[in-house]
């Protein structure tokens, strides 16, 4: 037995090198695809290896940016071709949070140990991506270059919690979507402090700052309506969608109105940002700092205090990205804020308020969504971390959040009536306090807009009866993008699951209704009838999703935005959001590309964070490192109490 597992363990540590060996080759180049006309000159393509008729187009760049300015106009390279075969670099970002993410899923997916150490060695194998400041490019994968008649367009925005990701991850280079007949676009955005850090100091040069990364996503969209023409893609019917951060980056720019028209349908997968209160200048709640008091306390040890905005430019990238390792805790600020500017008001309160666009959505998360998170965060709720002590301590905590009353109904509801069975119940209402309110909140204020809404709730757990992590957060992606990784367990349901659920999502992209034949009915929801679909082996609707549960979690929701936004208008909000261009420009417009004759464009529709999003109070190190004095903000904010560090952000995801 023994010489038997010896045996064994060099056939095993073999094939591992063999593995290790063939996964490092780089990939064959794609064979050369036709030439495209875009405004900035003739792309070169590829033809994608596992479909000939699909075209892939990488890297192309939709925008420049100094760091820590708006977009500008892309470069242009005339008459010489550019080769788009190849992916352009990542956006600089740190690389420790993601694999701890994916190594949670590795382990809980029930996994044998060959198929949990093949999968490692798959991730070892791979070469870290180029990355660079310089990131903004966009991808498109298309089979209608030469079609008689334009195809909806998708634009994807990754997750990973504002803080890292890439439109390139193989998990959305796949062509489900495109063989569904829909030209597949998918982007990168600045991300981290490079993407959404604010300073006194460059609020004095531009008179605002952070939002950067959700300006980069509009300019994204310009460049779509400017040229996806070109690709075979109808610039009169975007749909953009995301996961965890990527769909709290749709409903961020639903609150920005530059973006007005630039989209016409939207599908939120697992995110919202109606949670998101973070303000400029001011600190929104008590224990919550400003983003510009985050953002000097941030680079106080890389900065003196009367640094310019030139001044900070200057840093060097890898002292920001070793600054936001040692300062975690501040991480949970580099996010989209509003600033009277680019976002006008908190984005719960635009949604509740109607001061969004009206289209169609489709929107939802998964059954278990908090099994990724409670370990880090030990706490049934966002809003106050950690929750742990004696069963007396837990109770009385979560009352300071909800209220006595609340807090005993959720008790009840999530079965957290004694420690052993605590943790149980408050994963599951974590879940639904970090995601489930969200997407039943902007559903329902989108159906009462008058607007077809259709509501989802992903249950399908993986085979495994060793699995331990359920219906996990962004375990929807593969199944809409028909991309499931290779030596994964996929049954016979998952394929159909996958068929359809690509379908639905393909048919809401060309008409804004995922019913088709031959794919179960999907009611939409209304003010009146609380009806999702349940996708799993068998998809069909349910009314009332843990009704009473995301009740009293919306009562809390609102209480925050009524605090900080005031009370809902009494008048009815004018049905014409304001002109884009009054408050915050983008890039210039420009004629759409024509390669060939099109029938006339529809006209448009009328016209927050994967956990990051959501901050709660926490003590700042008990070891502060050493810091330069930290900057004054640039103008006095109203008395308040003092405000404490957030909590650093679970890690996100794809």
């Amino acid at each position: 037995m023994r010489r038997l597992s010896i045996v064994l363990f060099f056939v095993l540590a073999i094939a591992a090198g063999i593995g290790w060996f063939v996964l490092r080759q780089p990939p064959k180049p794609l064979e050369i695809s036709e030439p495209v006309r875009i405004h900035q000159g003739i792309v070169i393509g590829g033809i994608d290896a596992e479909n000939p008729a699909i075209r892939v187009f990488n890297g192309i760049p939709y925008a420049t940016a100094e760091r820590w300015t708006a977009p500008t106009p892309p470069p242009q390279w005339g008459a010489t071709s550019r080769d788009t075969r190849a992916f352009g670099p990542e956006c600089i970002q740190p690389r420790t949070r993601y694999g701890t993410f994916v190594n949670q899923i590795i382990d809980g997916m029930g996994l044998s140990m060959i198929e949990r150490t093949a999968a490692r060695i798959a991730m070892s194998a791979q070469e870290p991506p180029p990355e660079a400041e310089n990131c903004l490019v966009l991808n498109v994968r298309t089979a209608n270059l030469k079609g008689a008649e334009p195809q909806p367009v998708m634009v994807w925005i990754h997750g990973g919690a504002h803080q890292y990701g890439t439109g390139s991850s193989g998990i959305y280079q796949s062509n489900g979507l495109v063989e569904q007949g829909v030209v597949l676009v998918t982007i990168n955005y600045r991300l981290g402090a490079f993407g959404y850090l604010a300073h006194p100091a460059l609020t004095e040069e531009a008179g605002t700052s952070g939002n950067y990364g959700l300006l980069d996503q509009a300019a994204a969209l310009a460049w779509v309506r400017d040229n996806i023409s070109a690709f075979g893609g109808d610039p009169g019917n975007v749909t953009i969608f995301g996961e965890s951060a990527g769909a709290q980056s749709v409903t961020e720019l639903m609150a920005m109105p530059a973006a007005n028209g630039l989209y016409h349908k939207v599908i939120l997968q697992s995110g919202a940002s109606t949670g998101n209160l973070l303000h400029l200048k001011r600190s929104p709640m008590a224990g919550i700092k400003s983003a510009e008091e985050a953002g000097a306390d941030f680079l106080s040890s890389l900065a003196p205090p009367a640094a310019t905005a030139a001044d900070l430019r200057a840093i060097p990238s890898a002292a920001i990205i070793s600054r936001g390792e040692a300062r975690s805790d501040l991480n949970g600020y580099f996010l989209p804020v509003v600033d009277g500017r680019v976002i006008p008001q908190p984005i719960g309160a635009a949604f509740r308020d109607g001061l969004v666009p009206k289209v169609p959505m489709m929107a939802g998360y998964n059954a278990d969504e908090g099994s990724l998170f409670y370990d880090s965060l030990q706490s049934p709720t966002i809003l106050r971390s950690p929750i742990t002590g004696t069963l007396e301590e837990r109770e009385a905590a979560l009352a300071e959040v909800f209220g006595r009353n609340p807090a005993k109904a959720l008790q009840a509801l999530y079965g957290m009536d004694t420690p052993e069975t605590w943790d149980k119940g408050a994963t599951d209402m974590l879940g639904d306090d970090l995601f489930g309110v969200h997407m039943r909140f902007v559903g329902r204020t989108n159906a009462e807009a008058g607007q077809p809404t259709y509501l989802y709730h992903f249950t399908r757990v993986p085979p495994s009866k060793r699995q331990t992590i359920g219906a996990f957060h962004a375990a929807e992606i593969s199944f809409v993008f028909d991309s499931h990784l290779s030596g994964m367990k996929i049954t016979a349901a998952d394929r159909k699951l996958t068929d359809q659920m690509v379908r639905f999502w393909a048919n809401f992209a060309r008409s804004g209704n995922p019913n088709g034949q031959g794919l179960p009915e999907w009611p939409a929801t209304s003010s009146e009838n609380d009806i999702w679909l349940e996708l799993d082996a068998t998809p069909e609707p349910i009314e009332g999703l843990r009704a009473r549960k995301l009740d009293i979690l919306e009562e809390a929701l609102l209480q925050r935005l009524q605090t900080v936004a005031g009370a809902p208008p009494a008048a009815e909000p004018s049905a014409e959001p304001a002109a884009a261009l009054e408050v915050a420009p983008i890039l210039p417009i420009r004629q759409p590309v024509q390669t060939r004759p099109r029938p006339p464009t529809p006209a448009a529709a009328e016209p927050s964070v994967a956990v990051s999003g959501f901050i709660t109070p926490q003590p700042a190190p008990a070891t502060p490192e050493p810091a330069l004095p930290q900057p004054a903000p640039a103008d006095p904010a109203p008395a308040e109490a003092p405000a404490e560090t957030p909590t650093a952000p679970p890690s996100g995801s794809e």
